[in-house]
């Protein structure tokens, strides 16, 4: 039961983060200004894209590996851009209420590296 609601609360949270990054991604396209940009590469493209590998991982239930690495690459950006924002040395997209989104995707992708490494626990100790 509980192994159950830890897999489908992990695929919410990839869903929604695609939903959410590739909102920005279809604004960088439109105008050029939906996400910030290292050497050229719009950030929410990356975002989205580790969104999407381990949403396949997880749904296809294979290539650990390539879930974390994505996950902790994401992780790893939006921490940095988080610090980056909070200290003023760099402006996030922010959501409608003002919160900047990457608080949002630490939390996100925080939240998804956790939960799978409890998920993968409960599949161990069978």
């Amino acid at each position: 039961m509980i192994k159950k609601f830890i897999y489908f609360s992990i695929l919410f949270i990839l869903i929604l983060g695609v939903f959410g990054a590739g909102g920005l991604v279809i604004e960088e396209f439109k105008t050029g200004e939906g996400c910030p940009k290292i050497m050229h590469i719009p950030m929410c493209l990356v975002i989205l894209i580790c969104f999407i590998v381990p949403l396949i991982s997880h749904v296809l239930k294979k290539w650990n590996v390539l879930y974390f690495l994505f996950t902790g690459l994401a992780g790893s950006i939006a921490l940095v851009a988080s610090i980056m924002q909070y200290t003023e040395h760099a402006e996030c997209p922010k959501t409608t209420s003002g919160t900047p989104m990457c608080y949002y995707s630490l939390l996100l992708f925080s939240s998804l590296i956790i939960l799978k490494i409890y998920y993968q626990k409960l599949n161990n100790s069978k």
